[in-house]
């Protein structure tokens, strides 16, 4: 009996390679993924302590990471690396800026954060840099989504205080804010938003570009790191 059509067809169509839009170098990937919570959740730790003293010095290290990332991106073996260190750089900028002299202010919180967002649409129009900007695009799109947090549990007034009064004066504001948090509404919005990123993080890592998962790792991070500060935060109150 003559073998079915459809069947024949089924089974040819499995055994094709996949196109090659649809390869990756699962190594460089992982590789890629690792780099990325790395850049978003120990720098941070970094920075902070040395932009609260030192937020000039921080704004200038930017620098240093711009000439590593173009020295690095003008070698092939070292492109990958090069591209993602300069998306890097907006993000480490931003913070310098925003936590070395505006951070008594949440509402520019966001605005500052987007700093590098035009550069980082002009290289998409570009076709370069995807790499960097999808790493900067996920990190501020976690930035957004834990600001957005900070807005829907009214948790605006506890940061503007915390900003205000001297470290040892902020336990009580902590207090509060970690019983604002412990409620039907602040622990929901905690699940909501908390799905929205991993999902995006994820669904990104999906993908077979190197850039998705790096703006997939950043976003990621995002729950590492904001999960990292409430414990503090919790320990402190």
């Amino acid at each position: 009996m003559p073998a079915d059509p459809v069947t024949t067809a089924t089974a040819l169509a499995g055994e094709m390679p996949a196109p090659l839009w649809q390869r990756i170098d699962r190594g460089r990937a992982w590789s890629v993924l690792a780099a990325s919570v790395f850049l978003v959740s120990v720098p941070v730790f970094v920075e902070a302590p040395l932009v609260r003293f030192l937020p000039a010095l921080s704004v200038a290290v930017t620098g240093v990471w711009v000439w590593l990332g173009v020295a690095l991106l003008f070698r092939p073996a070292t492109r990958l690396w090069g591209d993602l260190l300069l998306g890097f750089a907006w993000s480490w900028l931003a913070g310098a800026i925003y936590w070395g002299w505006f951070r008594g202010e949440p509402l520019l919180h966001l605005p500052i954060e987007a700093i590098g967002l035009p550069f980082a649409l002009w290289t998409m129009t570009r076709s370069w840099g995807k790499v960097g900007s999808f790493f900067y695009f996920g990190s501020l799109f976690g930035t957004a989504v834990t600001d957005l947090y900070f807005y829907l549990v009214d948790l605006i007034p506890h940061w503007r205080q915390i900003m205000q009064v001297e470290p040892e004066l902020t336990m009580p504001i902590f207090q509060s804010a970690i019983a604002q948090v412990h409620t039907f509404w602040g622990l929901g919005w905690i699940t909501v938003l908390a799905t929205v990123l991993g999902a995006t993080g994820f669904v990104s890592l999906r993908s077979p570009r190197l850039h998705w998962w790096a703006c997939g790792g950043a976003v990621l991070s995002t729950i590492l790191v904001d999960g990292l500060f409430w414990l503090a935060a919790a320990a402190a109150a």
